[in-house]
Order: structure tokens, then C-alpha cells, then sequence
């Protein structure tokens, strides 16, 4: 059998490059590859999958929570954090909103620029 590897999570957006943007800006993430529709970050060391951001005339952003008819998110990050209360605010100061629901006090679900749900935790001791 051959080698497998998750290479990419690539996320549509109307705007890939602003997505790119907010998300490098977030992870420390660098710019691997910019086309006119289509932009590649990850990690400055290398490691690690990638994000891709493909612009998508028609995008529509996913409603969270769901009701019935919404367009339904498909995949979401959670993102790590030493410090919930602090990146959570330099989330939003890079331009993520704070979703209406938060389902738990260790989490915080954000929205990205684009409408992408995300979220924030810390690991609590066992």
C-alpha cells in the first residue's frame, strides 16, 4: 500500500484570499501558494496539514446552529489555546464575530470573516 496523508482542509469562501488572510494571521500560518482563485497557508516550519481557500462565485455561508432549510456547516476547526479569554478577543480583533450559542464554558464558537464556524478550547485537567 502507499503512502496516505492528509495534505489540505480547503475551505470555499467568496473571497479566498481575505480568508487566507484572517486565518494566517490567526495560526501564524505563511502564504505557500496565491492564485488568482486559490490560496495555500500552513505552518512556517512545515508541519502539519494545510489550509486552502478557494473562491466561490455563488459561496453561501453555512448557518450554525441549523435549522431546518439553513445551509448546514460541513466541517469546522478546533483550534487549541492556552488562553481562552485572550485569543478569543484577538479573534475578534482580527475580524472573527462570536456565534450567538456557546454550548460549553471551555469552548468558545466563533465565526470567521467568511461565516466558517470555529472554535476555540482549552484542555481542562482530567
Amino acid at each position: 500500500m502507499g503512502r496516505t496523508r492528509l495534505s489540505s482542509i480547503v475551505f470555499d469562501a467568496s473571497d479566498a484570499r481575505e480568508l487566507a488572510g484572517f486565518y494566517g494571521r490567526l495560526l501564524g500560518h505563511e502564504v505557500r501558494s496565491d492564485e488568482p482563485d486559490w490560496v495555500l497557508i500552513g505552518p512556517p516550519d512545515g508541519s502539519g496539514p494545510a489550509l486552502a481557500f478557494q473562491t466561490e462565485r455563488r459561496y453561501v455561508p453555512p448557518v450554525w446552529p441549523a435549522g431546518p432549510g439553513d445551509p448546514q456547516m460541513m466541517l469546522h476547526l478546533d483550534i487549541e489555546v492556552d488562553d481562552l479569554a485572550a485569543e478569543t478577543a484577538r479573534a475578534l480583533e482580527l475580524g472573527a464575530t462570536l456565534a450567538g450559542h456557546q454550548p460549553q464554558d471551555d469552548v468558545r464558537v466563533l465565526l470567521d470573516p467568511q461565516g466558517h464556524p470555529f472554535c476555540l478550547w482549552v484542555r481542562t485537567a482530567p
